[in-house]
């Protein structure tokens, strides 16, 4: 069980029901992280800036880049 429960779709403001959203449609479900996330905007919307950028970086082929992304989590002991 989380130490801090995540916020729920009832208390999200409109950002962050958008943020929660797109999170639904590109992983099929809503994970805890962003949901603790959520109870400082600031970094919710940093995560979402983050993974915006790479995602958009282009300079790299896209097999390598999920392949690293796959290894750093799991180095990192990452279950997603």
């Amino acid at each position: 069980m989380a130490r801090i429960e995540g916020v729920s779709d009832r208390r999200a403001g409109l950002l962050t029901r958008v943020i929660f959203w797109l999170v639904r449609r590109k992983i099929g479900r809503m994970i805890l992280p962003i949901r603790v996330a959520a109870h400082q905007p600031k970094l919710l919307r940093g995560f979402a800036f983050m993974q915006l950028g790479q995602e958009g970086m282009r300079s790299i082929d896209p097999a390598l880049k999920s392949m690293c992304q796959v290894k750093a989590a799991m180095r990192i002991g990452c279950p997603f």
